[in-house]
């Protein structure tokens, strides 16, 4: 029998960020989004309605002037759902008030997809949080690599990226490169993973700092071997 799926609801009101989001997540095979909303009323709503296992919030949305009353009325409703803070605001007397409420992570926009995925798997009995707020502000700028680099792309993931970075839908994707929807979603999966993105614009801009894809025209391709 196949495990369930976690269930997610994800609550950010920058759009593009939101929809990148998503579409990490949807990548990962143990992970069903079921709802993506603008505002917190909507996140309200929305996990009363759905009952998501998982909330991803950022704490800087319309509606969500007290983001500890927003998380409050979440966990009233609903005490078993699992809430994980993704913002650009990691204000320490905010991050003390909402974990102490009983969010079960807190994590900075420029955290790994890895650390993420990671945190949405976190089982609620395990009592344990997970807290990435003392990383540098910057959230998807590009960044240069560590001791030993990213590991490789491949030529295919290469072109993968430079149609993602056009702004191709993964269908759109595939149909150019005459492959399955399903397989540009594993190349994906893998290029966020070598390059540590969290997002499908996070791996863009990765790319183009490490040379592997440049901007041309307001466009992007692959730089000629």
């Amino acid at each position: 029998m196949a495990e369930e799926k976690i269930r997610i609801l994800v609550a950010d009101d920058h759009t593009l960020l939101r929809q990148a989001l998503c579409e990490m997540l949807e990548i990962e095979p143990d992970f069903e989004v079921v709802a993506q909303v603008g505002d917190a009323q909507e996140a309200i709503g929305q996990a009363a309605q759905l009952r998501p296992d998982v909330a991803l919030l950022d704490v800087q949305m319309p509606h969500n002037e007290d983001p500890v009353a927003t998380v409050r009325r979440l966990l009233q409703r609903q005490p078993g759902l699992r809430i994980i803070i993704v913002s650009m605001d990691d204000h320490p007397v905010l991050v003390r008030q909402l974990l102490a409420l009983g969010v079960r992570g807190y994590l900075h926009k420029s955290t790994s997809c890895q650390t993420l995925a990671a945190a949405i798997r976190e089982r609620a009995d395990t009592g344990r949080r997970v807290v990435t707020v003392s990383m540098p502000p910057g959230g998807l700028h590009p960044v240069h690599p560590g001791p030993g680099g990213p590991q490789r792309l491949s030529e295919r993931e290469i072109e993968v990226l430079a149609l993602v970075a056009v702004a191709l839908s993964n269908r759109q994707i595939g149909a150019r490169l005459g492959i399955t929807e399903g397989t540009v979603k594993r190349h994906l999966r893998k290029i966020f993973d070598k390059l540590d993105a969290v997002s499908r614009l996070d791996a863009v801009n990765k790319g183009i700092a490490l040379s592997l894809i440049r901007p041309q025209n307001n466009r992007t391709a692959p730089l000629a071997s």
